[in-house]
């Protein structure tokens, strides 16, 4: 009888319309929304999650195009007599389709944490041998999005797991994006495109920006694996979690730079002045959210200085110059310095046959055109980024 009443669960579930997005529309974007684990690791509960997508909505976050709000681990309760999954029934009483609800109200998307292992990295139940039924009841419970980590999975093939996985979503019915956390350790962009829209290429990231520039260095020759529909994730994102203003904006600047999911990480309730200027600054996350998706590269060097260039749609380019160095290094950009053709886009820049109008993006301000070399100071652990748009 129990098998009988899983069947027609899940056959209901097939049959069920999917709210929001096609599969093939599923990150036809980097992801943009929130998660739980950098600010409160174990430490969630329904009121929190409640207030997190209230403050979604009241700070504008949702506005600048931040739309998940997602659940990491430490939800979960045991399995029922049947195998599903439950949410820890104290911390949880109304249940995640009440959050998850409740999300979708607000006009907001909901989603939700598991590992390929036994166990989770904070040792709750894990998706081993049931990846099936937690997708049917991720599915029943209205998730948008799915986090699957990679604790707990010795002699387990990783793109086995996933694989597995990705298939037990796609037999709900429900769009759900899939991002894996495989932490990069079997090159997950070698295989996960396929049926992922994003995987982690790193371990974890610390809130310091040691961290953040070692992340960064570990894209290096990934760009390629990356597009519509399928991203390089260098992991949450730090900012507001207590490094200064500077490293903060160095952070956005360079993870919108790499067209990496915009997965916010600090308590959104409580946010400074400065911390919500640089998570909705609209112009900075528009680089992100680029519709020719193509992650940026690191061009050229000079010192602690280093020159990135990515091609946007319409023929512009934002162009950042990131200082890993603690004190201010002053620059004279000459432009004819940057002609090259990006061998991904197949896109050049062609300074030497076109004038581009300078827009800054953080400051706001056009700086003027191409024409001429330009002058200047970029503050130590910051950025200085551009948009640069052809003049007709």
């Amino acid at each position: 009888m129990k098998k009988i009443l899983v069947l027609v669960s899940f056959l209901c579930c097939l049959t069920m319309t999917a709210m929001g997005e096609t599969p093939e529309k599923l990150g036809a974007t980097p992801a943009m929304g929130w998660n739980s684990w950098n600010k409160f690791n174990c430490q969630i509960n329904q009121q929190l999650i409640h207030e997190i997508i209230d403050a979604m909505v009241s700070t504008g976050l949702k506005d600048a195009g931040y739309q998940y709000v997602n659940l990491d681990d430490a939800w979960h309760g045991p399995r029922d007599e049947n195998g599903f999954i439950q949410p820890d029934a104290k911390r949880f009483s109304s249940g995640i389709k009440a959050l998850s609800d409740y999300a979708h109200s607000k006009g907001l998307k909901f989603g939700i944490y598991t590992c390929a292992g036994s166990k989770t990295c904070a040792n709750y139940p894990g998706s081993l041998g049931h990846e099936y039924q937690d997708a049917l009841q991720y599915a029943r419970w209205g998730v948008d999005y799915i986090k699957e980590d990679w604790c707990n999975t010795e002699n387990i093939n990783a793109k086995g797991a996933y694989r597995v996985m990705a298939d037990a979503i796609q037999q709900t019915g429900r769009p759900m994006y899939f991002s894996l956390c495989e932490w990069g350790t079997n090159k997950p962009w070698l295989w996960a495109g396929k049926f992922a829209q994003s995987w982690r290429t790193t371990g974890d990231i610390q809130n310091n920006f040691k961290s953040v520039l070692s992340i960064l260095d570990q894209q290096q020759g990934l760009r390629k694996y990356a597009g519509p529909g399928h991203w390089n994730d260098p992991d949450m994102l730090e900012v507001g979690n207590g490094m200064p203003v500077n490293e903060d904006r160095a952070h956005f600047s360079m993870w919108c730079m790499l067209a990496a999911p915009l997965i916010l990480g600090n308590d959104i309730r409580h946010m400074s002045k400065e911390t919500a200027g640089i998570l909705m600054n609209k112009d900075v996350i528009a680089v992100d959210q680029d519709k020719l998706g193509v992650e940026g590269l690191r061009y050229a060097t000079d010192n602690d200085l280093e020159f990135w260039f990515k091609p946007l749609e319409g023929g512009d380019w934002a162009f950042c110059i990131l200082n890993r160095g603690t004190a201010p290094a002053k620059y004279v950009l000459n432009w004819q310095k940057f002609n090259f053709t990006d061998d991904l886009s197949k896109r050049a820049t062609n300074f030497d046959q076109m004038v581009y109008s300078i827009r800054n993006l953080w400051t706001k301000k056009n700086e003027g055109t191409s024409k001429r070399t330009k002058k200047v100071i970029i503050p130590g652990h910051d950025v200085v980024m551009y948009r640069l748009t052809p003049k007709k």
